[in-house]
C-alpha cells in the first residue's frame, strides 16, 4: 500500500487477505511488527512450534505488535485480512526453513 518494505529506515505498509484455516509456521521478523485485524479472525501464538491450543484469536479491530526477533506464528477462521505496518528492512524467517513457501517446488 505505501513504501519499501526493502528500503532502511523507511516506513512501511502492506494488507494480506487469507484463505480461513491458513497456516503461517513460525517465524520473526528483523523489525517490530504492527498488526491490524481489519477481517476475520487471525489467530496468533508465541514460540518455535506451531500449537492451535497455545495461540490467542484476534477479531476484526484487534491491533498487536510484535517485538524484532520474536518467534511467532498464526492461523486464520474464516476469510481473513491482516495490515502491517513496520520500518524496513523487513523480513521474515521461518524457524524451520523447510516451513517457507518460498522454497517450496511449485
Amino acid at each position: 500500500m505505501e513504501g519499501d518494505p526493502k528500503a532502511p529506515n523507511v516506513l512501511f505498509t502492506y494488507r494480506v487477505k487469507m484463505p480461513d484455516d491458513y497456516r503461517i509456521a513460525p517465524h520473526f521478523h528483523p523489525a517490530d511488527e504492527h498488526l491490524t485485524v481489519l477481517q476475520g479472525t487471525f489467530n496468533m501464538g508465541m514460540g518455535e512450534r506451531f500449537d492451535r491450543h497455545a495461540s490467542h484469536a484476534m477479531t476484526a479491530g484487534s491491533f498487536a505488535v510484535m517485538p524484532r526477533g520474536t518467534r511467532h506464528f498464526a492461523w486464520t477462521k474464516g476469510v481473513t485480512i491482516v495490515q502491517v505496518h513496520a520500518i524496513g528492512p523487513w523480513g521474515l524467517t521461518y524457524v524451520d526453513p523447510k516451513d517457507d513457501p518460498r522454497e517450496q517446488v511449485r
